[in-house]
């Protein structure tokens, strides 16, 4: 068997775990996701436009937002950009072999409902936040708005190679990584005074936590029914690195270097850190118990060596990056 013989074989293989899952998923979509009429929707935390008081609602908002730092401000607008970009996300998580083998948005399978339902909660994530940069006055939308439209023109690749263990292995740690970063975030807002944006940004982590915690059982599934397969889908994705899903947001603009200087911002005021990229390594590998995995065999037993000291090399990493310089980038006013 060639080389591409048996990636096809492995993909295949690993697909028809990923189908054996679909009814697991399908109780996840009525267990961990929220029904549209009880969700929370932007305007709960909006001022109501159709109030005699709109405006004043409107100044109440503006004046807190004044007093938040710009590094504070210019992490949420990547943030809103990041989740703008929820078109690509949808697509690829549709594009995995043994996702939508029918390739039908309308079908009944529990990965196309999840996938569907899945993205309708986060899509409320950019709506409420880029109505929010838009009445507080803080942000030049019109270059805010050419960075989501580049981001989703130039598309999404977290080198996950259509095989669907690392497409959830790389969700687990980006659901993570994005509740921490709005976490942070919603903490630095209340700090400067902004109670409602730091609300704002809990609500928006507390989804991010659910649905985590869901990506999360559903590769712990999968360790379970092919632990030398999923031992080596999650070592592959380590090793590439998890790219950030706004990575894109600067290619072919007069600032290809946009997304870079975001992460240092992010990096400088403690929103997301190298720090943060090695905890959450080290949290997957003590919940999916990856030291304990037996049965193994020599390949994968070696990619659980990896695996285990990854972390700490990190956190090594980490401890030796330097703080960033000043960066000001021009989605601000």
């Amino acid at each position: 068997m060639n080389n591409s013989e048996n990636i096809n074989y492995e993909l295949e293989k690993n697909a028809e775990v990923i189908r054996q899952l679909d009814g697991f998923v399908a109780n996840a979509v009525e267990t961990v996701l929220v029904d549209p009429d009880e969700c929370w929707q932007p305007t709960d935390f909006l001022p109501d436009m159709t109030k005699e008081d709109a405006l004043d609602q409107v100044k109440l908002l503006q004046e807190r937002a004044a007093g938040i730092p710009d590094t504070i401000i210019t992490s949420l607008i990547g943030n809103m950009i990041t989740e703008e970009a929820l078109p690509s996300y949808q697509t690829y998580f549709n594009l995995l072999t043994g996702v939508n083998d029918e390739g039908s948005l309308l079908s009944p399978s529990g990965w196309v409902r999840w996938s569907k339902a899945w993205t309708a909660e986060e899509n409320r994530h950019g709506d409420l936040l880029n109505k929010y940069l838009y009445l507080s006055g803080r942000a030049d939308m019109k270059k805010v708005e050419q960075t989501i439209h580049r981001l989703i023109y130039n598309g999404f690749d977290p080198k996950s190679e259509k095989d669907p263990y690392q497409a959830l292995i790389y969700t687990s740690f980006q659901e993570r990584a994005t509740k921490v970063s709005h976490v942070n975030t919603g903490k630095l807002a209340d700090k400067a005074g902004d109670d409602v944006l730091s609300r704002i940004c809990k609500t928006i982590a507390g989804d991010e936590a659910r649905h985590e915690k869901a990506y999360k059982s559903f590769m712990s599934e999968v360790f379970k029914i092919d632990p030398n397969g999923a031992m080596l889908a999650f070592e592959a994705m380590m090793r590439k690195q998890i790219v950030m899903p706004a990575v894109l947001m600067g290619k072919g603009s007069n600032n290809p270097n946009l997304f870079d200087q975001f992460s240092a911002i992010t990096q400088k005021i403690g929103v997301y850190t190298g720090w943060d990229y090695a905890r959450i390594i080290e949290h997957l590998v003590k919940l999916w118990d990856v030291e304990n995995v037996t049965g193994l065999n020599d390949v994968a037993s070696k990619a659980q060596d990896y695996l285990a000291g990854l972390a700490s090399r990190y956190m090594r990493l980490a401890d030796r990056m330097k703080t960033p310089d000043e960066i000001s980038l021009a989605w601000l006013k």
